[in-house]
């Protein structure tokens, strides 16, 4: 096997023994979050991104070098791989280049050139392009009655093919011509032939903008407009590339067959190379978008998963609807499901007094404490009611809009008929938007991550690339917060370090057949679960008031001697690390682990990690974060006035700016420009789920639209 240790290491600028120790990892199929946080001291403290990094390259790699071997496999059975080909086909650094030495090469339908070439007139083309002085008794000895030549014009015809399509698979003019439509290229849009209704793309009916300054969501927004037909999208230069591609090809002027050469160069690169080129280009934008829509996409997501649960509250999930009404549904402290029933406060029944009672009853029988509204179809108009039921029938509690990305698919799962049997399709929306505001997480995974809209332009990228990416983004973070043994279910399970569905669902059968985990090392116990899955898994997953204390901590059981001794060496009992909690961070702020190291013979990166995790036992990392907005009163667009400051939580970011949830129903928009000087990238300033103080500027009752400028970060 290849060694790609040195060449990733200097494409990513990090040590050669960091990488290659990644490397070695990865490929006994440990995984990036175990990596990242338990072989921190194999990898000199590489985070979770670079690892990420270092194994996406391998994998490229990896396929750069299976497709090195099939193209030379396949050139050299056609006879043709010569000592020259072989080697700038291995020393290829990229597949794209890969692909322009296969060209030549490649199994195709006839082409013109072909059937010059059938005729024999390679050498006539040959000719043309060196001969210093014409000869037409030289030309005119190929002219065939049998072979279908009869003049001196179509020899010279066949032969300016041959040439042009050799111009073609020139990989210098190839790689020249790429380059040139890259970085001098425009975009040209103009209106196509099918209807635009909604005006979505009237933007771009007469639009263009220089290739490389065109930002990736415009580029899927054109693209997808006209795949609909409602545009027509050409790539074009400025400027004919002509007189370069002479010089690159040494056509000059003292050639005897100079008018012909040019006339090959002309037909080769309008014919060939600009609609080949074309292609290259539109599909490397379109990676380029993609690639930037997934990171958008995943960023958004993880910090939507990484949203501060409310805790052990009794809360109501309210679906809103019009004809078939709103769902409600009340969960208890333990997610349980405690009540549930359909209300018509909205049109067209506007049944405003039944709904007040059922609410109020269900509210101060069963000790209701949030109110959960979903954020889509009538969501507004509940919210209104919901605000007026608090308000005249005094109750105590609060309401909150909640997203329902990803409700309805969640709804009509396999997962949700098996969880929740017993009710209809509605009401488990309802349950999942209750049981959302409790952890948001545990709610979340349950959904398909490409389902939950917190991006723009999901639809038009690489499902295989999405789901890959989403996936790698739940793992990452069901891992960074972990999970309790105990209560967790299979759909977090699934994606702890080690594990997957199969073992996940053994934990859970083994919970219900043996009874709750007492220490960790009971997972051993669990039906597939080997010292392999052990080692990868048990620091991810937490027992609380477990027979072992140090279970309740992110210390991996590999490192309890060395906890043990740090406890030891701060006066602070194993088993008083929660009750002791605040005295044990303070001692171990001050704690010396240089001279504790040397004294114990502990590496010392490890030793930095025991202390760091030994600091918050017991503790969610989400809950340091400020809780949701809860709301007693309710806005409409109406009400609103330029200059007014509202406070509201950010609910998608995108490349041109951030959606803010400030109590009514539209969501507002703060363009990038509007959050603070010189922003390229709004995922720098701000996240899914923060508290942000915003300021209007202006509203478009006509349209729905509610332009913002952010004032202030919560965090």
């Amino acid at each position: 096997m290849i060694d790609f240790t040195v060449e990733i290491a200097k494409k990513l600028g990090l040590p050669t023994w960091k990488v290659k120790n990644s490397i070695e990892l990865l490929e006994e199929g440990k995984t990036i979050p175990f990596i990242a946080r338990y072989r921190k001291e194999k990898t000199g403290e590489l985070n979770e991104i670079q690892i990420r990094e270092i194994a996406d390259m391998l994998e490229y790699l990896k396929k750069l070098e299976t497709r090195k071997e099939e193209v030379l496999r396949l050139i050299s059975e056609k006879g043709k791989l010569t000592p020259e080909l072989e080697k700038a086909i291995k020393t290829s650094e990229s597949l794209q280049e890969v692909e322009d030495l296969y060209l030549p090469y490649k199994t195709r339908k006839k082409t013109k050139a072909d059937m010059a070439r059938e005729k024999g007139l390679e050498p006539l083309a040959e000719f043309l392009l060196s001969a210093k002085s014409r000869d037409d008794n030289f030309v005119q000895s190929f002219i065939s009655e049998e072979k279908g030549i009869v003049s001196i014009e179509e020899a010279l015809v066949g032969a300016k093919d041959i040439i042009a399509e050799k111009i073609s698979h020139n990989v210098e003019i190839r790689v020249f011509l790429r380059t040139l439509f890259s970085e001098k290229g425009i975009v040209k849009c103009l209106r196509g032939d099918a209807e635009d209704p909604k005006g979505i793309y009237r933007d771009y009916y007469e639009f263009s903008q220089p290739i490389k300054k065109i930002p990736s969501h415009r580029i899927l927004a054109i693209f997808r407009g006209e795949r609909e037909k409602v545009l027509k999208v050409t790539l074009s230069l400025p400027f004919d590339p002509g007189s370069s591609l002479q010089k690159k090809l040494g056509i000059s002027s003292s050639l005897a067959y100079f008018s012909e050469l040019l006339e090959a160069l002309k037909d080769s690169y309008e014919r060939l190379l600009k609609p080949s080129i074309e292609r290259e280009v539109r599909s490397d934008l379109k990676v380029s978008a993609e690639d930037r829509a997934i990171k958008v996409f995943a960023k958004n997501l993880r910090n939507l998963l990484l949203q501060p649960p409310m805790g052990e509250k009794v809360v109501m999930g309210i679906d809103p609807g019009y004809r078939t009404g709103c769902k409600i549904a009340v969960v208890g402290k333990d997610s349980s499901v405690l009540y549930h029933d359909t209300i018509y406060p909205t049109p067209p029944r506007n049944d405003k007094k039944s709904a007040q009672m059922k609410v109020a009853n269900a509210v101060r029988l069963l000790g209701v404490e949030i109110i959960a509204i979903g954020n889509g179809t009538a969501s507004r108009e509940t919210a209104s009611f919901v605000a007026e039921t608090i308000r005249t029938c005094n109750l105590n509690c609060k309401f909150m809009i909640v997203s329902e990305a990803g409700a309805s698919v969640y709804s009509a799962s396999k997962t949700a008929t098996e969880e929740l049997p017993e009710y209809d399709v509605t009401t488990r929306g309802a349950i999942s938007i209750a049981r959302r505001v409790q952890d948001p997480l545990a709610e979340y995974v349950k959904i398909p991550p490409e389902s939950i809209g917190v991006g723009m332009y999901q639809h038009d990228v690489s499902r295989k690339n999405l789901k890959k990416a989403l996936d790698r983004e739940v793992e990452s973070v069901v891992n960074y917060v972990g999970v309790n043994l105990n209560t967790a279910s299979e759909h977090l399970l699934k994606y702890i370090s080690g594990l997957n569905a199969r073992m996940a669902r053994n934990i859970v059968e083994y919970r219900k057949q043996v009874g709750l985990f007492k220490k960790r090392e009971d997972l051993l116990k669990v039906k597939g679960i080997g010292n392999k899955a052990f080692e990868q898994a048990a620091g991810f997953c937490r027992i609380i008031d477990g027979e072992e204390p140090l279970d309740n901590t992110i210390v991996h059981p590999e490192s309890y001697h060395i906890a043990r001794e740090v406890l030891k060496e701060v006066g602070i009992l194993p088993e008083e690390i929660i009750r002791k909690r605040e005295e044990l961070r303070g001692k171990l702020e001050e704690f010396d682990i240089e001279s504790f190291v040397k004294k114990a013979g502990f590496n010392p990166i490890t030793v930095k990690e025991v202390v760091k995790a030994l600091k918050n036992p017991g503790l969610d990392p989400r809950d340091e974060l400020p809780k949701p907005i809860l709301h007693d009163d309710v806005l409409s667009i109406e009400d609103l006035r330029p200059d007014m400051e509202l406070e509201g939580t950010v609910r998608n970011v995108v490349d041109f700016g951030a959606f803010v949830d400030i109590g009514v129903k539209q969501d507002g928009l703060i363009h990038k420009t509007r959050m603070g000087k010189n922003v390229c990238d709004p995922l720098e300033v701000l996240s899914v789920g923060q508290i942000v103080k915003v300021k209007v500027l202006s509203i478009d009752l006509e349209r729905e639209r509610i332009a913002l400028e952010l004032v202030e970060k919560r965090f």
